[in-house]
């Protein structure tokens, strides 16, 4: 999967799929550093990787991250997404950062909540309008 833009092939489907995700740290707290997210981006290409998806994108600020995944249609993006934020926060939790160690207690790295949107490929009105140009049968 090196090149994240190609058509992928499954046993019965021909897809492209990316999806754009943003996980923000337990209360909004401002705890990652270069080091942490450096930490972060091989441990969510891993998660990735066994979900059969690939991490295309990963960066963040000192609250969040941002991730840009090429994905299989057969992945349950709420699935991929309890992965990633489980893994990531238990391998980055048993690290011991001092600036986790002291805004965060309780063992969660992350916010319940996530964003998730899908992206890549033509605009919405595009398809839209080649899909009302259809001819349909009289």
């Amino acid at each position: 999967m090196s090149h994240y833009n190609e058509i992928r092939h499954g046993r019965h489907c021909v897809f492209l799929m990316h999806l754009h995700l943003v996980f923000a740290t337990k209360y909004r707290r401002e705890v990652f550093t270069k080091e942490i997210l450096d930490d972060l981006r091989p441990i969510c290409s891993s998660v990735c990787t066994d979900f059969e998806a690939e991490l295309v994108e990963f960066d963040g600020e000192d609250d969040h991250v941002h991730l840009l995944v090429n994905y299989p249609p057969k992945v349950s993006v709420s699935n991929l997404v309890n992965s990633l934020k489980g893994v990531s926060s238990r391998m980055i939790r048993k690290k011991n950062y001092p600036s986790i160690r002291k805004k965060l207690w309780g063992g969660a790295l992350w916010s319940p909540s996530y964003f998730a949107g899908s992206c890549g490929g033509a605009p919405i009105a595009v398809i839209r309008q080649y899909i009302e140009q259809q001819q349909t049968p009289h």
